[in-house]
């Protein structure tokens, strides 16, 4: 069977299911799970569903759209298995800050059973959580319609009216140098988020470790605590210097 064929499969099942299973879908299909999970990947990539690390889900593309969606479907097992362990830092009753990186987005499915309060300037988000037990505050400012999130000065002031418990951020490196990012509204949105949280965990698998970009725009001392699966010497001078690492 080749590969239009399984896709239109794969897509039946999901306007019928919702969601598909690796291991069920090899089975169905006769096919090996790698070959089913590498093109849930691809389909991923085209943004045509969602992918989970079992499996995959459906893409109401009127909600997400797919350049978020081909993001959030890069290095997928790293990134559930890093938001999975975020998600055991997280009690009932919590107040957290989530930002718009594409790691924090997939903490969404490990903690739609959680009595908490989410503060959130990512679109995605809001519609992945508007339908569980969690109770939503949405950052107000200016939309950026290319990371699907609010940013600028009034969602800065936004954020300092509140306190959080917890923040789970992303950046696009981190280094004993400090963070960086390729965006001067997310850098300043991720200090003010830091700012106001109680504590601070930076998620982010392992191509972001040891990696300096365009802007430098805080110390690492800015968090508390790093989730990654990365294995870097510079985790290790991250630790000495009194950075909690979360390995997974």
């Amino acid at each position: 069977m080749n590969f239009q064929r399984r896709k239109q499969i794969i897509l039946e099942k999901l306007n019928i299911k919702g969601e598909v299973d690796i291991k069920q879908m090899a089975q169905e299909l006769d096919i090996s799970e790698i070959t089913i999970r590498r093109d849930l990947n691809q389909l991923a990539g085209d943004g045509l569903l969602y992918r989970t690390h079992g499996g995959a889900m459906k893409v109401d593309p009127l909600q997400v759209p797919h350049d978020f969606i081909n993001k959030a479907a890069k290095n997928v097992e790293a990134k559930d298995k890093i938001c999975r362990a975020a998600a055991n830092q997280i009690n009932h009753g919590d107040i957290i800050f989530m930002d718009c990186g594409s790691t924090v987005f997939r903490l969404c499915q490990f903690i739609k059973n959680k009595k908490i309060k989410v503060i959130t300037n990512s679109i995605p988000v809001v519609y992945e959580l508007h339908n569980s037990l969690v109770s939503l505050n949405i950052i107000g400012g200016e939309f950026d319609a290319e990371r699907q999130a609010v940013h600028g000065r009034i969602a800065n002031e936004h954020i300092a009216r509140y306190k959080a418990s917890k923040a789970f951020l992303g950046a696009d490196g981190i280094s004993r140098n400090g963070l960086f990012a390729n965006s001067e509204l997310e850098a300043d949105i991720t200090q003010a988020f830091a700012a106001h949280s109680e504590k601070t965990f930076l998620l982010c698998d392992d191509s972001k470790i040891g990696k300096e970009g365009y802007l430098k725009f805080a110390e690492f001392t800015l968090i508390n605590a790093i989730i990654t699966n990365s294995k870097s010497d510079e985790l290790a001078y991250l630790k000495k210097q009194g950075v909690e690492v979360i390995g997974v």
